[in-house]
């Protein structure tokens, strides 16, 4: 990918680690994400890392990238991970409308002049969530000027992560960020140049290139198909399909299509709904200071549990569209989303049980593939997914680890029959590896 050549086409996806700014930030991201690249992992993506000092955050305990003397120490991150082969690449983003600002009553309360930057005034449904109380909005829809200031934000980021020894950084191009927002027709209403929000996808290349020299890029692309009904503007499968052929014109090292909804919920991680997180009184006083109320978090909870009966789990859901972007794009395509065995992983790269790709007509979904989730139950995965063709892992897609996020809380398993099945498999010593 735009020069950097990986050990295998196994990746772990990007997550929230939590790990926030102090001076153990990088020793936490190392205890984090060392044991993926530890036990085979080729490419370990480091979670969403905002690219301004304040604001943009969208969840609490973020790692932030904008500042060059905190960045230059997570040099003991990347160095780690080099040391067992591995390359390491960093997610950049920029919540817009997401960010903590708009959902997290208790940070609101400490960061009163804290706005959201918008791409256009909000949508009517966020309008209409904002007069009921559900959220909070103080927005500053961007000038043309200030598009290019907060590309040149991205551009700055991206040095600050080649001068710590990243292999990478990687666009968070979807998840309803400002990204996803410059792309959508549903936020983007602009009716300047950046009207079309492949322009602000140029322009941040444009910024890193200028900033970072030919460090690779790769970015998250979204087809806005789980959208609610009531939404008409949105990007379609072929929009994705056509954004991704422009990106790969423009020179994007690596593309990640994705389906997703125009809102934050539910379709970004599909199972069941996480009635152990939602219950845990460990985590019950954080959702009220996230939402505002225990009203609010119970009507968030309940949500919560509709949106799991539309977004039901579903294998390898982006297989398809990854197809389609394959067979449109010259540059290498990453799938995420619904992989969990070693079947489902040679199949979407298109190998055959001797390693060469098929040729039935059957083309290859991508040239990469990851997992995220499972990590977060299975830190050394891929020792036992590389080693065996019929590995599982053992996630049960419950989402008990990503719901006490919004808390500040780590991304871990706590579901006790996965744990003790992970605890079998580590007395039987599945995940050892030279």
């Amino acid at each position: 990918m735009g020069g950097v050549e990986l050990p295998n086409r196994l990746y772990r996806a990007p997550l929230l680690e939590c790990a926030g700014e102090g001076p153990d930030a990088a020793e936490t991201l190392a205890a984090e994400l060392e044991p993926a690249a530890a036990s085979g992992a080729g490419l370990v993506f480091q979670g969403a890392a905002p690219v301004r000092m304040d604001g943009g955050r969208v969840a609490p305990s973020m790692t932030s990238l904008a500042d060059p003397e905190f960045a230059a120490g997570l040099s003991e991150l990347t160095d780690a991970i080099h040391d067992h082969g591995g390359r390491v690449f960093v997610q950049l983003d920029h919540g817009g409308l997401r960010s903590m600002e708009t959902w997290h009553a208790e940070y609101r309360r400490a960061n009163p002049e804290t706005t959201q930057l918008a791409v256009s005034e909000p949508p009517w449904p966020l309008r209409l969530a904002d007069r009921l109380g559900f959220l909070d909005f103080d927005v500053r829809v961007l000038s043309t000027d200030e598009v290019y200031d907060l590309a040149a934000d991205f551009g700055r980021c991206a040095a600050n992560a080649a001068d710590a020894g990243y292999d990478g950084v990687h666009l968070a191009g979807a998840n309803m960020g400002i990204l996803q927002q410059f792309l959508s027709p549903f936020y983007n209403r602009r009716d300047d140049e950046f009207a079309d929000g492949v322009r602000f996808f140029e322009a941040v290349y444009d910024e890193i290139r200028a900033r970072a020299g030919d460090l690779p890029v790769v970015a998250k692309v979204p087809a806005e198909t789980e959208t609610p009904p009531f939404v008409r503007r949105h990007l379609t499968a072929d929009d994705a399909v056509d954004i991704c052929a422009r990106l790969d014109r423009i020179g994007y090292d690596a593309l990640v299509p994705v389906r997703v909804s125009t809102f934050w919920d539910m379709s970004i991680v599909r199972g069941r709904f996480p009635d152990r997180a939602w219950r845990d009184p460990n985590f019950r006083e954080g959702y009220v200071a996230a939402f505002g109320s225990r009203w609010k978090a119970a009507l968030v909870a309940a949500a919560n549990r509709v949106e799991a009966f539309e977004y039901d789990f579903e294998p390898t859901w982006n297989a398809d569209l990854a197809r389609r972007v394959r067979e449109a794009v010259s540059a290498p395509v990453l799938l995420e989303g619904g992989v969990r065995t070693r079947e489902q992983m040679d199949a979407l790269l298109g190998d055959s049980e001797d390693g060469e790709e098929e040729d039935d007509g059957n083309a290859p979904a991508c040239d990469a593939v990851g997992m995220g989730r499972p990590f977060y139950a299975e830190p050394r995965l891929p020792a036992r997914i590389l080693d065996a063709e019929d590995a599982a892992a053992v996630c049960a897609n419950c989402n008990n680890c990503t719901v006490p996020q919004v808390t500040g809380a780590n991304g871990v398993c706590r579901t006790p029959n996965v744990l003790a099945e992970r605890g079998e498999l580590v007395r039987e010593g599945a995940y050892d590896r030279e």
